[in-house]
């Protein structure tokens, strides 16, 4: 399939710069306003339009407009692109939600690739990602479906697998050997996406301790990170870890990689305060809901 090359927008390559870093690669011009909309769910009837009416330049959806099998198809991705827009694919790597039509399949004959249960989101599962089986009827299937459906990229959901896997379901990995199996899952895939579209962006969210493991910093163009500066719903993330993960942002960051941050606020000071963060870290950023279904503050 004959398609253009894609590369990373402008303004998000631009925010990434500094001093010492590695340069951007060349990218097109694009005419939308800086910024990124993240929404999963809620869809007006099930369309794009109203993503594709707003100013950001690029946005995040699921690959499934129910979360089901009612995929968004190229002509309704092409839409959204042409109003200037990046968009990128929606999807997860580590987990398995049961309403997605590859779990009946895999409870039913591959119900050992399906561990533990996430407490935080009751009807999703943790999964061996590192089984050639999950690679070959989920991982694969859906960034083949990514490509064909003419997305810019793929937006990686639940690297954090690695920490959350129960160890009774890990086949004897530690943590170390867990994290360095999620690594190489993410450079697969980038593998696989860009031989077909060498433009074509792999950007995993969240976890980006994961830096430090070889080939991960080399295999995606940007990363998408949660709950930096606010914990869901306007609690000041004050814990060990959001340093932590702040630290690695900022090194992906210098090494060339834009930054997708996203935080959940409603309060007019928490909502200034993250944007006011955002600004001085050079990342994009978006404050909106948990649930993720409605478009919510982009910053200026």
């Amino acid at each position: 399939m004959t398609r253009r090359r894609r590369r990373a927008p402008a303004a998000l390559m631009a925010l990434a710069v500094c001093a010492g870093c590695s340069a951007p690669a060349p990218v097109p011009g694009r005419d939308a306003a800086p910024g990124w909309i993240y929404q999963l769910q809620g869809y007006p009837d099930g369309r794009l339009d109203s993503l594709a009416r707003a100013p950001q330049q690029l946005v995040v959806v699921d690959l499934a407009r129910d979360a089901g099998a009612g995929y968004f198809d190229r002509a309704e991705i092409a839409a959204v692109r042409a109003s200037g827009k990046t968009v990128l694919a929606y999807f997860e790597i580590g987990s398995i939600e049961d309403f997605r039509p590859e779990y009946p399949p895999l409870r039913r004959d591959a119900a050992d690739l399906i561990g533990n249960r996430w407490e935080d989101w009751p009807d999703e599962y943790f999964v061996r990602y590192w089984d050639e089986r999950w690679w070959q009827r989920v991982v694969a299937p859906r960034v083949d479906r990514a490509l064909a459906a003419g997305f810019d990229g793929v937006y990686l959901d639940t690297p954090l697998a690695y920490e959350e896997l129960d160890p009774a379901h890990a086949d004897g990995r530690d943590r170390r050997d867990l994290a360095r199996a999620m690594a190489d899952l993410v450079v697969r895939i980038s593998r696989r996406a860009k031989q077909r579209e060498p433009g074509f962006l792999v950007v995993p969210q969240n976890s980006p301790e994961l830096r430090t493991q070889p080939g991960y910093t080399e295999a995606i163009d940007g990363i998408g990170v949660e709950e930096l500066f606010f914990e869901a719903t306007d609690r000041r993330c004050a814990a060990d870890y959001c340093a932590e993960n702040l630290g690695h942002t900022r090194a992906l960051r210098d090494a060339g990689k834009f930054v997708l941050a996203v935080d959940y606020a409603a309060r007019p000071g928490n909502v200034r305060a993250a944007c006011q963060h955002y600004r001085s870290e050079r990342f994009v950023g978006y404050v909106g809901p948990r649930d993720l279904d409605r478009i919510g503050t982009t910053c200026p």
